[in-house]
């Protein structure tokens, strides 16, 4: 059978033609370039399946200006970001993401009006070069203690200080900024300075609920290239692999189409389907079980795509309760997502969307639905066990990506089955972006 996903060995080498020019995307095409991005693999890949590049110009311009317009609303002279994908969303920039993650050396402020500065690490500058829209690059301040120790309040006085010419700069009078992280020594020095901390986790999350028309076709493209390391996945399959050894596959994919790294290790295979979130490991897959996973995937454009399958292993023929388990997580996820539509409340998503089968509501996945863009976003959708107690309302708008979820296992049973999908809230209704196709031998 063809498989869409495919690309033939030849489209593996580096096509000497692309080594200089520009790409369809406008992006430079010579392997020096500094910006990381999609490879030739995956151009070729969107070419076969005639996916619109997107504009990255307009997709920077319009994320700024997104964060911009959300500090005017709320009056705000500027936004502080330590958040790495924050710091992605308003410049384009990347530098060891999962690194300083965890070491927060980079900083970002952009102001309602005025130059953008990025604090970057030290020697980086070359990394933001490319870029139109950092205006300045400064050296970072370091103030987590691994790399200020007992001089972490000096160094943070340091980077306030900065801060506070900034604003008295660019904030005409305004001294509320909103930050979305940043190390306690930070918060405090601000404070002594008469600057006003607000929720810069809320000014992104808001900023990025909404995608362009642009921003949609690079999460096309990044689907496309996450569902070709998928398909690569599933035809490696087969009983007596590892765990390891199948996951693998995804993330060597992922790297050679351009893409960034995979949040977390959810495959699992037999009874560690069931309860889920075990992360894979070193166990001998079956001939006969279920493997289910979920993506998580920050693939190209650093856009995430995250999409869960539940596959069997093997040449057999599925047993009855695996079939049960399959059926009500795709009825789940399948009548959630037709539901959707622009101006319906969270409340109303919980209150409207199907419950999964009393049963299995024990082990019940965390939440129904959840945004997704530069990875898991705002809002958060929880079951109607969870509404009470956890969740919280809003409205649906076009331009929104989501999530749709669904974990199914019982208490006692051998195996769950894990299933989602990634859709777009339209002007109508929904539509579903992702297009790996099911099990057909769960679904018989």
């Amino acid at each position: 059978m063809h498989n869409p996903y495919s690309i033939s060995p030849s489209n593996r080498k580096i096509d000497p033609s692309r080594r200089s020019g520009t790409r369809p995307d406008g992006t430079p095409a010579d392997n020096d370039r500094v910006e990381i991005g999609p490879t030739p693999m995956a151009f070729e890949l969107w070419r076969q399946q005639g996916l619109a590049m997107p504009d990255l110009t307009a997709i920077r311009e319009y994320r700024l200006q997104r964060l911009r317009q959300q500090l005017r609303e709320r009056d705000i002279a500027g936004l502080l970001m330590w958040d790495p994908l924050n710091i992605r969303y308003a410049t384009d920039t990347t530098n060891m993401q999962l690194w300083i993650s965890h070491n927060p050396c980079r900083a970002c402020f952009v102001p309602a009006e005025g130059p953008v500065i990025l604090w970057d690490f030290h020697g980086c500058e070359i990394l933001s070069r490319h870029l139109p829209l950092v205006d300045e690059v400064r050296g970072s301040h370091a103030f987590f203690y691994f790399e200020g120790g007992d001089r972490c309040d000096e160094f943070a006085g340091n980077f306030a200080a900065e801060i506070d010419e900034l604003l008295r700069r660019h904030g005409g009078g305004n001294r509320r900024l909103a930050v979305d992280r940043m190390e306690l020594p930070g918060i405090r020095a601000c404070q002594q300075l008469g600057i006003e901390l607000l929720s810069g986790g809320e000014v992104c999350e808001h900023a990025r609920k909404i995608k362009s028309a642009e921003e949609i076709k690079a999460m096309r493209c990044a689907i496309a290239s996450c569902e070709a390391g998928m398909a690569q996945m599933e035809q490696a399959l087969q009983p007596g692999m590892t765990e390891n050894d199948l996951w693998a596959v995804l993330h060597a994919e992922n790297i050679r189409h351009g893409g960034e790294w995979i949040e977390t290790r959810l495959l699992a295979s037999g009874p560690r389907t069931n309860p889920w979130f075990q992360e894979c490991g070193p166990r001998l897959i079956q001939h006969g079980d279920i493997v289910a996973f979920d993506t998580d995937l920050i693939g190209v454009y650093g856009i995430c795509v995250d999409i869960s399958r539940s596959w069997l292993c093997g040449d057999g023929q599925p047993s009855a309760e695996q079939r049960e388990l399959y059926r009500v997580a795709l009825d789940h996820i399948s009548e959630n997502a037709a539901i959707l539509r622009p101006g319906m409340s969270f409340r109303e998503m919980t209150l409207q969307a199907k419950r999964l089968p009393e049963r299995y509501r024990a082990r019940q996945y965390g939440v129904m639905y959840h945004g997704v863009g530069l990875c898991d976003e705002y809002p958060s959708i929880r079951y109607l066990e969870a509404l009470e107690n956890h969740g919280y309302d809003g409205v649906l708008e076009p331009g929104m990506c989501l999530c749709v979820e669904a974990y199914v296992g019982a208490v006692g049973g051998r195996e769950g089955v894990k299933l989602e999908e990634q859709v777009l809230i339209t002007e109508s209704g929904c539509e579903v972006l992702s297009q790996y196709p099911f099990d057909e031998r769960l679904m018989a």
